[in-house]
């Protein structure tokens, strides 16, 4: 029972997590010389292109922060980081982190 504002920030949390898992993959993937070069710069030059702040900025000219539902460009290239550098699910817990 959480009010919209709530229910956007939960969903925040989720995505960066989601982002961070993602992060922890490219990690394994690259311990097993599957990245090609330029791969992670793409990782993460897409993580920051489907920011809310990226995706409102370019469809309406304007953002919103009360609407994001996916957090914002820099929170997601940061979390995809933190789950690159450290190749650790554990890493990842976005719903304890102060700084979302």
């Amino acid at each position: 029972r959480m009010d919209a504002r709530q229910r956007n920030a939960m969903s925040i949390r989720l995505e960066l997590q989601a982002d961070c898992y993602a992060g922890v993959w490219a990690f394994y993937a690259a311990k097993r010389n599957l990245l090609e070069p330029g791969d992670l710069e793409e990782g993460l030059r897409a993580a920051s292109a489907v920011g809310d702040d990226t995706i409102q900025k370019r469809s309406q000219g304007y953002v919103v922060p009360d609407a994001f539902t996916h957090g914002k460009a820099e929170q997601r290239v940061r979390w995809f980081r933190t789950g690159f550098k450290s190749g650790d699910l554990r890493s990842c817990n976005t719903f304890a982190a102060k700084d979302v």
